[in-house]
């Protein structure tokens, strides 16, 4: 028996109906030996992103942007199996993950709120202050630099307090922190934007309730308290934490 039945068009077809084998390493849907994965190696590195970073930007990532686009409802399925939401901000072009929590479900927690501490939250406040402010004004950015911070954070700590120079320390690595989490950019030596994010990370009911707490305590002459304790932020405690989370 002849082993091609029907030749159409220049395309044979086997007379048993199978298909050859094709060897494992010109398989185009596996990526690596054992794979057993479905998504695009395109897909894929988006959801890695999205689990070891913080924030994914339309601005600064725009091919992996579009990705998630196209793709957002297997990134979410695949995220909700790890009990984690995806938010997409279209306005803001930002994503960004939370943790599921549930009263009537038990929850695996995955990512952990790790507070900022008083100085983060401090400066965290004036950038937000500051990109409120220049939102009212018609701005379509904000800027601040770090002496500015520096002075204004100082108001809020004990004015008697005779160990200036750590506190300019405290504040400055608070700048470094939230700069490598992305809430603003150096522009110039010691000159920075504030990035949308911060309003993610700080929403006006909450820079309310901040205010409120920094006006009390700049009342206070004795050491200020900590900020409430929810304000912070969601971290993933096993993710990398070396590379820039934007």
């Amino acid at each position: 028996m002849s082993e091609i039945a029907v030749e159409e068009q220049g395309v044979a077809e086997p007379v048993d109906g199978f298909i050859d084998p094709v060897p494992m390493e010109e398989d185009p849907q596996q990526l690596f030996a054992g794979d057993s994965g479905t998504l695009d190696a395109a897909v894929r590195r988006v959801l890695v992103r999205l689990l070891q970073r913080r924030f994914l930007t339309a601005e600064r990532n725009r091919a992996q942007w579009r990705t998630l686009l196209e793709n957002q409802q297997v990134i979410e399925s695949r995220l909700h199996d790890l009990f984690v939401h995806l938010v997409v901000d279209h306005d803001r072009g930002i994503a960004y993950k939370k943790q599921v929590r549930s009263a009537e479900l038990d929850v695996p927690i995955m990512l952990k709120d790790d507070p900022y501490s008083r100085a983060e939250t401090l400066v965290l406040v004036h950038l937000r202050t500051v990109f409120q402010r220049e939102q009212g004004a018609g701005e379509s950015s904000a800027r601040v630099d770090v002496e500015e911070v520096e002075q204004t954070v100082l108001t809020f700590f004990d004015p008697d307090d005779k160990n200036l120079a750590a506190r300019q320390t405290e504040i400055r690595n608070a700048v470094k922190r939230l700069e490598k989490e992305g809430l603003i950019e150096e522009e110039s030596e010691g000159r920075f934007r504030v990035t949308p994010l911060v309003e993610i990370v700080l929403s006006n009911e909450r820079l309310v309730e901040l205010r409120a707490w920094l006006r009390e305590q700049n009342g206070v002459r004795d050491e200020p308290a900590d900020p409430p304790a929810d304000t912070g932020r969601q971290t993933d405690p096993d993710a990398p934490d070396t590379e820039d989370p934007r």
